[in-house]
């Protein structure tokens, strides 16, 4: 019988860290101080540094991290934001919570990521930011979409949800713009355990706008500066947290390593592989590949055990919530291509060699069965 290969192991993840996970959680518990405290202040200074950047500002999750961002830099309605046309739709939305639109821009064919080359056309006098996915794992051209983003005086702002650890040029994800905004939903390669998310910056004055705004915004209790919000990032996430993120670069290598052994192993599959930009190290959230008859092919494996993901069936601009700003679906091909060729592979630090095997096994099988490079 066949071992099932399941797309992310979480509970693996949490039975490494037993120990550990539950010393944090009791000591929170036993605190009496759950929100804003210690714990929270410590994760800050932690993932600051491993960002190396000056602030990390922990709150709700990746939406609020993007939207908080945003609302600092002052955008809102009439402005215009430029965002990937295939993403998450977090991405837009941040956009679209603030009042601002979002202007959809084609990514590069190879990595996915935004295109700099198609994001001058885009900017217009109503633009007010520019704001990449490092999509998968891997950051976008932040040296193009830097010098384009200088050029015209606009700040650029990372969307890192899928990014912890990785690097361009040699820099950290969180560092690379104005601000990054990350989350820690369970399934990313910092994950905690429910929602969460944080904002990086070197900016002062950013930090502590964002700092008032998720917090009701005020600075001190009972006093409100801001029309802020509610997205704090607890002390028992920011425990938990802690813990994970001093194995985040080892379970890091470990995504490296089952990426390499698949890059390897499908080197005659017929499916497309990723492909990775010079400059860039990424962390491998995802390991996507492309494929026609997508369906078909995730259905044959899904027969054989292994589960995959499609990362995302529907671009934002094809989403209901988007019908009525007038998106040309038509406009994107790229994008129309990806999101309908697009498969996303088992991957994790808990991925074993067995089982990255029998994902490569049950992939050749698919190939030999015709569902590969079929006309």
């Amino acid at each position: 019988m066949t071992t099932p290969v399941p797309f992310l192991d979480l509970a693996a993840a949490r039975t490494e860290l037993a120990r550990d996970l539950d010393a944090a959680a009791l000591r929170v518990l036993a605190s009496g101080h759950y929100i804003l405290g210690p714990e929270t202040n410590a994760f800050e200074a932690e993932f600051a540094a491993y960002c190396r950047v000056k602030h990390a500002i922990g709150v709700g999750n990746g939406l609020d991290a993007l939207m908080l961002i945003l609302r600092a830099l002052g955008i809102g309605a009439g402005h215009e934001v430029i965002v990937p046309a295939n993403t998450f739709i977090a991405t837009w939305l941040a956009v679209s919570l603030v009042g601002a639109r979002p202007v959809p821009v084609e990514p590069r064919a190879d990595t996915a990521n935004l295109d700099p080359a198609r994001v001058e056309a885009a900017i217009s006098a109503n633009t007010r930011a520019i704001m990449p996915v490092h999509l998968y794992g891997q950051c976008a051209d932040m040296s193009a979409l830097g010098e384009i983003a200088a050029r015209h005086g606009l700040p650029l702002v990372e969307d890192a949800a899928q990014a912890q650890g990785a690097t361009w040029a040699g820099a950290r994800a969180g560092g690379l713009g104005i601000a990054a905004g990350f989350s820690f939903y369970p399934g990313k390669n910092l994950g905690a355990f429910g929602d969460a998310g944080a904002v990086t910056t070197n900016d002062d004055a950013l930090a502590e706008a964002i700092r008032k705004l998720r917090n009701y915004g005020s600075s001190r209790k009972y006093v409100h500066e801001l029309a802020g919000v509610n997205s704090r990032l607890d002390e028992m996430q920011s425990a938990l947290l802690r813990v994970k993120l001093a194995r985040l670069d080892d379970w890091n290598a470990r995504r490296r390593a089952h990426a390499a052994f698949y890059t390897q192993a499908f080197a005659e599959s017929g499916l497309t592989l990723p492909s990775v930009a010079d400059g860039a190290e990424p962390v491998w959230h995802l390991y996507v590949v492309q494929v026609d008859h997508r369906d078909a092919l995730q259905a044959f494996l899904r027969e054989r055990g292994v589960d995959t993901l499609v990362h995302y069936p529907i671009p934002p601009y094809g989403q209901g919530a988007y019908e009525a700003d007038g998106y040309d679906e038509q406009a994107f091909p790229i994008s129309n291509r990806l999101h309908a060729q697009v498969l996303s592979l088992p991957m994790g630090p808990h991925l074993t060699d067995a089982q990255a095997q029998a994902v490569v096994d049950a992939v050749f099988a698919a190939r030999d069965a015709g569902l590969i490079g079929r006309a």
